[in-house]
Protein backbone atom coordinates (compact mmCIF):
# COMPACT_ATOMS: atom_id res chain seq x y z
CA UNK A 1 0.00 0.00 0.00
CA UNK A 2 3.01 2.38 0.77
CA UNK A 3 4.02 1.53 -2.95
CA UNK A 4 0.64 3.10 -4.04
CA UNK A 5 0.89 6.84 -5.48
CA UNK A 6 0.39 9.62 -2.59
CA UNK A 7 -2.95 11.14 -4.44
CA UNK A 8 -4.19 7.39 -5.20
CA UNK A 9 -3.95 7.20 -1.23
CA UNK A 10 -5.81 10.13 -0.74
CA UNK A 11 -8.61 9.43 -2.95
CA UNK A 12 -9.01 5.96 -1.64
CA UNK A 13 -9.14 7.64 2.02
CA UNK A 14 -11.82 9.70 0.53
CA UNK A 15 -13.82 6.77 -1.05
CA UNK A 16 -14.13 4.70 2.18
CA UNK A 17 -15.48 8.26 4.04
CA UNK A 18 -17.88 8.45 1.61
CA UNK A 19 -18.94 4.90 0.63
CA UNK A 20 -18.71 4.30 4.88
CA UNK A 21 -20.93 7.22 5.26
CA UNK A 22 -23.39 6.02 2.50
CA UNK A 23 -23.08 2.40 3.72
CA UNK A 24 -23.91 3.62 7.58
CA UNK A 25 -27.11 6.20 7.08
CA UNK A 26 -28.62 5.38 3.48
CA UNK A 27 -28.07 1.50 2.72
CA UNK A 28 -30.19 0.80 6.14
CA UNK A 29 -33.18 2.80 4.87
CA UNK A 30 -32.73 1.09 1.39
CA UNK A 31 -32.36 -2.61 3.32
CA UNK A 32 -35.98 -1.82 5.53
CA UNK A 33 -37.60 -0.12 2.59
CA UNK A 34 -36.62 -3.38 0.02
CA UNK A 35 -37.39 -5.77 2.87
CA UNK A 36 -41.52 -4.65 3.33
CA UNK A 37 -41.80 -4.62 -0.63
CA UNK A 38 -40.61 -7.91 -0.92
CA UNK A 39 -42.61 -9.48 2.09
CA UNK A 40 -45.89 -7.53 1.02
CA UNK A 41 -45.30 -9.18 -2.83
CA UNK A 42 -44.49 -12.16 -1.17
CA UNK A 43 -47.62 -12.31 1.13
CA UNK A 44 -49.75 -11.65 -1.94
CA UNK A 45 -48.40 -14.52 -3.86
CA UNK A 46 -48.85 -16.71 -1.13
CA UNK A 47 -52.87 -15.53 -0.76
CA UNK A 48 -53.12 -16.01 -4.54
CA UNK A 49 -52.91 -19.71 -3.64
CA UNK A 50 -48.85 -20.56 -3.41
CA UNK A 51 -48.60 -22.12 0.04
CA UNK A 52 -45.31 -23.48 -0.84
CA UNK A 53 -43.96 -20.02 -0.86
CA UNK A 54 -44.58 -18.92 2.76
CA UNK A 55 -41.12 -20.17 3.45
CA UNK A 56 -39.53 -17.28 2.23
CA UNK A 57 -41.03 -14.69 4.46
CA UNK A 58 -39.16 -15.77 7.57
CA UNK A 59 -36.55 -16.28 5.40
CA UNK A 60 -35.98 -13.10 4.06
CA UNK A 61 -37.26 -11.63 7.24
CA UNK A 62 -34.09 -13.11 8.74
CA UNK A 63 -31.37 -12.08 5.80
CA UNK A 64 -32.02 -9.05 5.00
CA UNK A 65 -31.86 -7.17 8.95
CA UNK A 66 -28.72 -9.38 9.02
CA UNK A 67 -27.09 -8.30 5.96
CA UNK A 68 -28.04 -4.36 6.94
CA UNK A 69 -26.17 -4.82 10.45
CA UNK A 70 -23.16 -6.13 8.80
CA UNK A 71 -22.89 -3.80 6.03
CA UNK A 72 -23.89 -0.61 8.57
CA UNK A 73 -20.61 -2.22 10.62
CA UNK A 74 -18.52 -2.46 7.38
CA UNK A 75 -19.22 1.04 6.81
CA UNK A 76 -17.97 2.62 10.11
CA UNK A 77 -14.94 0.48 9.90
CA UNK A 78 -14.40 1.91 6.32
CA UNK A 79 -14.44 5.46 8.37
CA UNK A 80 -12.65 4.35 11.04
CA UNK A 81 -9.88 3.31 8.80
CA UNK A 82 -9.63 5.77 6.25
CA UNK A 83 -6.79 8.13 7.58
CA UNK A 84 -4.69 4.58 7.92
CA UNK A 85 -5.35 4.51 3.87
CA UNK A 86 -3.79 7.49 3.85
CA UNK A 87 -1.04 6.80 5.34
CA UNK A 88 -0.45 3.77 3.59
CA UNK A 89 -0.78 1.05 5.83
CA UNK A 90 -0.63 -2.29 4.44
CA UNK A 91 -2.70 -4.20 6.23
CA UNK A 92 -6.31 -1.34 5.22
CA UNK A 93 -6.02 -2.36 1.59
CA UNK A 94 -7.19 -6.28 1.54
CA UNK A 95 -9.68 -5.05 4.93
CA UNK A 96 -11.10 -2.40 2.80
CA UNK A 97 -11.69 -4.54 -0.80
CA UNK A 98 -13.37 -7.18 2.02
CA UNK A 99 -16.13 -4.53 3.33
CA UNK A 100 -16.86 -2.94 0.08
CA UNK A 101 -17.43 -6.86 -1.75
CA UNK A 102 -19.72 -6.84 1.32
CA UNK A 103 -22.63 -4.20 -0.03
CA UNK A 104 -22.22 -5.73 -3.62
CA UNK A 105 -22.44 -9.34 -2.48
CA UNK A 106 -25.32 -8.18 0.06
CA UNK A 107 -27.27 -6.04 -2.54
CA UNK A 108 -27.09 -8.45 -4.73
CA UNK A 109 -28.46 -10.93 -2.53
CA UNK A 110 -31.33 -8.93 -1.70
CA UNK A 111 -32.06 -7.85 -5.38
CA UNK A 112 -32.96 -11.08 -6.64
CA UNK A 113 -35.95 -11.70 -4.53
CA UNK A 114 -36.94 -8.10 -4.91
CA UNK A 115 -37.13 -8.52 -8.55
CA UNK A 116 -39.07 -11.61 -8.40
CA UNK A 117 -42.01 -10.18 -5.69
CA UNK A 118 -41.73 -6.30 -6.68
CA UNK A 119 -42.84 -4.62 -9.67
CA UNK A 120 -40.52 -1.13 -10.58
CA UNK A 121 -37.37 -0.66 -9.92
CA UNK A 122 -34.66 -2.70 -7.79
CA UNK A 123 -33.70 -0.14 -4.48
CA UNK A 124 -31.51 -3.16 -3.64
CA UNK A 125 -29.09 -2.40 -6.80
CA UNK A 126 -28.09 0.77 -5.56
CA UNK A 127 -26.86 -1.05 -2.96
CA UNK A 128 -25.01 -2.85 -5.00
CA UNK A 129 -23.53 -0.22 -6.78
CA UNK A 130 -22.43 1.86 -3.65
CA UNK A 131 -20.52 -0.82 -2.54
CA UNK A 132 -19.14 -2.04 -6.37
CA UNK A 133 -18.52 1.92 -6.64
CA UNK A 134 -15.76 1.66 -3.95
CA UNK A 135 -14.28 -1.85 -4.63
CA UNK A 136 -13.35 -0.88 -8.47
CA UNK A 137 -12.21 2.29 -7.39
CA UNK A 138 -10.32 0.55 -4.99
CA UNK A 139 -8.47 -1.82 -7.24
CA UNK A 140 -7.73 0.46 -10.13
CA UNK A 141 -6.24 2.98 -7.99
CA UNK A 142 -3.77 0.32 -6.12
CA UNK A 143 -0.35 -0.08 -6.74
CA UNK A 144 0.46 -2.48 -9.99
CA UNK A 145 0.26 -2.48 -13.81
CA UNK A 146 -2.61 -2.39 -15.67
CA UNK A 147 -2.54 -5.91 -16.66
CA UNK A 148 -1.96 -6.67 -12.72
CA UNK A 149 -5.51 -4.09 -12.45
CA UNK A 150 -7.49 -6.05 -15.09
CA UNK A 151 -6.83 -9.30 -13.77
CA UNK A 152 -7.56 -8.02 -10.37
CA UNK A 153 -11.06 -6.63 -11.83
CA UNK A 154 -12.10 -9.86 -13.71
CA UNK A 155 -10.84 -12.30 -11.02
CA UNK A 156 -12.19 -10.52 -8.00
CA UNK A 157 -15.26 -9.41 -9.82
CA UNK A 158 -16.45 -13.20 -10.69
CA UNK A 159 -15.22 -14.38 -7.09
CA UNK A 160 -18.04 -11.87 -6.05
CA UNK A 161 -20.28 -12.70 -8.39
CA UNK A 162 -20.08 -16.20 -7.60
CA UNK A 163 -20.17 -15.90 -3.88
CA UNK A 164 -23.52 -13.90 -4.11
CA UNK A 165 -24.92 -16.26 -6.62
CA UNK A 166 -23.64 -19.58 -4.54
CA UNK A 167 -25.39 -17.66 -1.27
CA UNK A 168 -28.79 -17.10 -2.87
CA UNK A 169 -28.75 -20.93 -4.27
CA UNK A 170 -28.27 -21.81 -0.16
CA UNK A 171 -31.20 -19.73 0.98
CA UNK A 172 -33.34 -20.90 -2.04
CA UNK A 173 -33.07 -24.34 -0.70
CA UNK A 174 -33.64 -23.90 2.51
CA UNK A 175 -36.75 -21.98 1.45
CA UNK A 176 -37.84 -25.10 -0.30
CA UNK A 177 -36.73 -27.86 1.79
CA UNK A 178 -38.99 -26.49 4.33
CA UNK A 179 -42.25 -26.77 2.39
CA UNK A 180 -40.80 -29.67 0.64
CA UNK A 181 -43.68 -32.40 0.23
CA UNK A 182 -43.93 -34.89 3.37
CA UNK A 183 -41.75 -32.90 5.77
CA UNK A 184 -39.51 -33.36 7.60
CA UNK A 185 -38.41 -36.77 5.35
CA UNK A 186 -37.05 -36.72 1.65
CA UNK A 187 -39.66 -37.79 -1.17
CA UNK A 188 -36.63 -39.04 -3.33
CA UNK A 189 -33.05 -38.55 -4.58
CA UNK A 190 -33.52 -35.44 -6.07
CA UNK A 191 -35.18 -33.78 -2.69
CA UNK A 192 -31.96 -34.32 -0.89
CA UNK A 193 -29.47 -33.52 -3.55
CA UNK A 194 -31.69 -30.30 -3.49
CA UNK A 195 -30.98 -29.77 0.09
CA UNK A 196 -27.05 -30.69 -0.48
CA UNK A 197 -26.23 -28.69 -3.58
CA UNK A 198 -27.49 -25.79 -1.47
CA UNK A 199 -25.19 -26.39 1.72
CA UNK A 200 -22.36 -26.98 -0.44
CA UNK A 201 -23.01 -24.00 -1.93
CA UNK A 202 -23.14 -22.03 1.26
CA UNK A 203 -19.68 -23.85 2.07
CA UNK A 204 -17.79 -22.41 -0.95
CA UNK A 205 -19.53 -19.22 -0.44
CA UNK A 206 -17.53 -19.21 2.81
CA UNK A 207 -14.49 -19.67 1.02
CA UNK A 208 -14.64 -17.66 -1.41
CA UNK A 209 -15.10 -14.61 0.19
CA UNK A 210 -12.07 -15.62 2.42
CA UNK A 211 -10.16 -15.56 -0.99
CA UNK A 212 -11.53 -12.10 -1.34
CA UNK A 213 -8.97 -10.12 0.19
CA UNK A 214 -5.76 -12.25 -0.04
CA UNK A 215 -6.48 -12.39 -3.99
CA UNK A 216 -6.86 -8.60 -3.42
CA UNK A 217 -2.98 -8.31 -2.75
CA UNK A 218 -1.77 -11.65 -4.67
CA UNK A 219 -1.70 -14.14 -2.20
CA UNK A 220 -1.32 -17.62 -2.99
CA UNK A 221 -3.16 -19.02 -0.56
CA UNK A 222 -5.78 -16.72 -1.66
CA UNK A 223 -5.74 -18.46 -5.17
CA UNK A 224 -6.41 -21.91 -3.85
CA UNK A 225 -9.53 -20.82 -1.92
CA UNK A 226 -11.07 -19.75 -4.74
CA UNK A 227 -9.76 -22.43 -7.19
CA UNK A 228 -11.37 -25.07 -4.23
CA UNK A 229 -14.55 -23.11 -4.01
CA UNK A 230 -14.96 -23.08 -7.46
CA UNK A 231 -14.14 -26.16 -8.31
CA UNK A 232 -16.82 -27.64 -5.39
CA UNK A 233 -19.38 -25.44 -7.00
CA UNK A 234 -19.07 -26.88 -10.36
CA UNK A 235 -18.72 -30.41 -8.40
CA UNK A 236 -22.41 -30.04 -7.43
CA UNK A 237 -23.97 -27.64 -9.23
CA UNK A 238 -23.58 -29.51 -12.89
CA UNK A 239 -24.97 -32.91 -11.70
CA UNK A 240 -28.04 -31.38 -9.91
CA UNK A 241 -28.68 -29.19 -13.38
CA UNK A 242 -29.50 -32.45 -14.77
CA UNK A 243 -31.99 -33.55 -12.06
CA UNK A 244 -33.37 -29.79 -11.63
CA UNK A 245 -34.10 -29.03 -14.68
CA UNK A 246 -36.94 -26.74 -13.66
CA UNK A 247 -34.63 -24.05 -13.14
CA UNK A 248 -31.23 -22.83 -14.67
CA UNK A 249 -30.04 -21.47 -11.51
CA UNK A 250 -27.58 -24.17 -11.09
CA UNK A 251 -26.26 -23.59 -14.76
CA UNK A 252 -25.97 -19.71 -14.33
CA UNK A 253 -23.90 -21.24 -11.18
CA UNK A 254 -22.03 -23.41 -13.60
CA UNK A 255 -21.07 -20.58 -15.60
CA UNK A 256 -20.03 -18.40 -13.42
CA UNK A 257 -17.60 -20.95 -11.88
CA UNK A 258 -16.25 -21.24 -15.41
CA UNK A 259 -16.01 -17.60 -15.42
CA UNK A 260 -13.80 -17.60 -12.29
CA UNK A 261 -11.53 -20.33 -13.46
CA UNK A 262 -10.79 -18.38 -16.66
CA UNK A 263 -9.25 -15.69 -14.21
CA UNK A 264 -7.46 -18.29 -12.10
CA UNK A 265 -6.07 -20.70 -14.21
CA UNK A 266 -5.68 -19.31 -17.99
CA UNK A 267 -1.50 -18.12 -17.24
CA UNK A 268 -2.17 -15.14 -18.48
CA UNK A 269 -4.27 -14.12 -15.80
CA UNK A 270 -2.98 -15.94 -12.98
CA UNK A 271 0.94 -14.67 -13.79
CA UNK A 272 -0.66 -11.12 -13.70
CA UNK A 273 -2.77 -12.12 -10.59
CA UNK A 274 0.00 -13.45 -8.63
CA UNK A 275 2.75 -10.67 -9.54
CA UNK A 276 2.14 -8.56 -6.52
CA UNK A 277 1.98 -11.12 -4.00
CA UNK A 278 5.03 -13.11 -5.34
CA UNK A 279 7.07 -9.79 -5.48
CA UNK A 280 6.12 -8.95 -1.82
CA UNK A 281 6.33 -12.43 -0.39
CA UNK A 282 10.33 -12.25 -2.03
CA UNK A 283 10.72 -8.78 -0.95
CA UNK A 284 9.75 -10.48 2.96
CA UNK A 285 11.62 -13.64 2.44
CA UNK A 286 14.94 -11.68 1.61
CA UNK A 287 14.51 -9.03 4.94
CA UNK A 288 14.41 -12.76 6.87
CA UNK A 289 17.16 -13.82 5.45
CA UNK A 290 19.33 -11.12 5.65
CA UNK A 291 22.46 -12.12 6.99
CA UNK A 292 22.92 -10.42 10.34
CA UNK A 293 25.61 -7.93 10.81
CA UNK A 294 27.43 -8.51 14.10
CA UNK A 295 29.39 -5.61 15.70
CA UNK A 296 32.93 -6.38 16.50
Amino acid sequence: MCETAEKNRKLMSGIAIVVGLLMATIVPFLVQTSLARVLTGLMAHVEAGNPAFASGIPLFDFFYPVWRAVIFVAGITLIVISQEIMRGEDWTYPVAITLLALPAIGGMFMFLPYVSWVDGFPLPLIIALIGLAGFWSFIFLYQGEKRQKWSRFGALTFVGMLTTHAFTIGVGAQRTMATRPGYPLYPDFTWWLFNWAGEVNWAAAILLFSAVPLLAVGRRRGWWLAFIGTVAILAIDIPTQFFRTKTLDYLYGSLLGLGVLVFLVVPFFKQHLLAVGVREEDRKTAVTNKPAIHKV
